[in-house]
């Protein structure tokens, strides 16, 4: 595989906004599994009644089950180029999994981008935060609100509150991240691999800041420009 990076950071931190625009920039797919948990849902299959289980709790879905999805859909073709990764791994477990799906399929973990904000920015973004229910398309009541209230934009569905957005799970989410995740930013230190970038500030500005250390950390990498 080719360039595979890893993003990491607390719930709402904007992690997954981020891991998009890099790779429509790169033009490597990015793989969310918070994605694929809540399509799992909507389809209503057994995996997605487990996850969501877990999910509603602000817990996290069982090792196992995420390791296989993962793993299952790295054997897509489309990932041949690399991947950049959203919500995966979430404990030392699945990064020792990780490197080992990598390993598979001729590939390593080349780089690991933090995106870091304080406990009461997570909160305030998670809390107002409103999903369209016929896309996911997301919106937030203070930084980015619809034009019509309650009604997205582009589709015109219903924007709901996602049940692991309530205040009580979110210190639930918060707490499991730095509990079970946060152990990942001095195991990716350590291997001299991660990077770090402050989540507090602009959308634009905390891309270009991850375009020009991947330029550094990736620099044999021919697609890195800023």
């Amino acid at each position: 595989m080719g360039l595979n990076i890893v993003f990491l950071g607390p719930p709402g931190v904007g992690k997954g906004t981020q891991a998009r625009l890099l790779a429509k920039r790169l033009g490597i797919p990015h793989l969310a599994t918070g994605d694929l948990f809540r399509e799992e849902i909507k389809n209503g299959s057994e995996l997605g009644r487990k996850a969501k289980e877990y999910l509603d709790q602000g817990r996290l879905v069982p090792d196992e089950v995420t390791v296989a999805m993962v793993r299952e859909k790295l054997q897509g073709a489309e990932y041949g180029e690399g991947v950049i990764l959203d919500g995966f791994p979430r404990n030392l477990e699945q990064a020792a999994a990780l490197d080992g799906i990598l390993a598979e399929r001729g590939g390593a973990l080349r780089t690991v981008i933090l995106v870091n904000a304080s406990p009461q920015v997570v909160v305030q973004r998670l809390s107002g935060r409103r999903v369209c229910r016929a896309a996911g398309h997301n919106y937030h009541l203070q930084n980015n609100p619809p034009r019509a209230e309650g009604r997205c934009d582009i589709d015109g569905s219903e924007l709901y509150q996602r049940d692991d957005d309530r205040p009580e799970v979110i210190q639930q989410r918060i707490q499991v991240y730095t509990e079970t995740t946060s152990p990942l930013v001095e195991y990716y230190r350590r291997r001299g691999i991660l990077i770090e970038i402050d989540g507090e500030r602009p959308i634009p500005e905390i891309q270009e800041r991850i375009l020009e250390a991947l330029a550094v950390a990736v620099n044999d990498y021919p697609k890195i420009q800023i």
